[in-house]
């Protein structure tokens, strides 16, 4: 008999899901620390072998800066420049 026809019966519990869970967060965490740790390495490396410094043109002048800050600043400019087109269009969408 079912839980319908016999109220006494109680009912099923829902199946354990919690230790799959737990291996896939632990697998997550792993992952992400040794990307984290080679990215770092990589940044590291980066700033070492580009030291060298560079003359920059802007608008206002002329600046001499180490060659890492001038990528480093393009890139966050790009990411910048980025991330507003991709705000307007989202409004747009709207």
């Amino acid at each position: 008999m079912d839980a319908v026809t016999n109220p006494g019966t109680p009912p099923d519990p829902p199946p354990p899901t919690a230790a799959p869970h737990r291996r896939r967060s632990t697998a997550g965490r792993t992952i992400s620390t040794v990307l984290l740790v080679a990215v770092t390495a990589v940044l590291v490396l980066f700033v070492v072998f580009n030291t060298q410094s560079v003359r920059v043109s802007l608008v206002f002048g002329v600046v001499d800066l180490p060659l890492v800050v001038a990528l480093v600043a393009a890139a966050v400019l790009g990411g910048l420049i980025i991330a507003l087109l991709s705000v307007r269009a989202r409004r747009r969408e709207r």
